[in-house]
């Protein structure tokens, strides 16, 4: 990943980083792709973004609803990055937990992951990921292999710092 300007100088914004596997929750495979996702947002603007919450659960969707829901709401993240289950096998459910969640999509981002994956996979196409808000804390599912988890970061890292000063009522121009 290059390094990205934002313009971001304020305090940096509180992320959870949720991985969703039956297999590294079940301690049979370790979880890559969770601090995978930490490093690419700590490379890219360390200054903007401090992971406080980090956790590996099933793919299960009432554990992956209250998980979502405990984060933005009890502990207030700006930010919650998911990885695992956004494909099409029956225990991909992170899309559907997500959006039983949210209270509205932005569907950008997730338009801007699977173009970015697909010039790289053509496998992007089966992704079901979403991103999208509830209070001030923006959800964007990314997938749970290590490599594209941080490819789709690539694809919307530059813009997550002003979708989050927006989301806390920064006035600021979009332009």
């Amino acid at each position: 990943m290059n390094d990205v300007d934002t313009g971001h100088t304020a305090a940096p914004f509180k992320v959870g980083i949720l991985t969703l596997s039956d297999r590294s929750a079940a301690g049979v495979r370790p979880d890559a792709s969770g601090p995978n996702v930490r490093d690419a947002l700590q490379q890219q603007l360390a200054h903007a973004f401090e992971v406080t919450a980090c956790e590996v659960i099933p793919d299960d969707r009432k554990q992956i609803e209250q998980k979502l829901v405990e984060w933005a709401d009890r502990l207030k993240l700006n930010l919650i990055l998911t990885t695992g289950g956004t494909g099409v096998a029956p225990r991909d459910v992170t899309p559907d937990a997500t959006l039983a969640v949210i209270e509205k999509e932005v569907p950008g981002m997730a338009e801007a992951m699977r173009a970015y994956s697909l010039q790289k996979t053509p496998m992007a196409v089966i992704s079901r990921a979403v991103a999208g808000i509830r209070g001030q804390t923006l959800i964007v599912n990314l997938p749970g292999s290590p490599k594209g988890a941080r490819e789709s970061l690539e694809a919307i890292i530059a813009a997550l710092p002003h979708a989050l000063e927006k989301l806390m009522d920064n006035p600021a121009d979009c332009a």
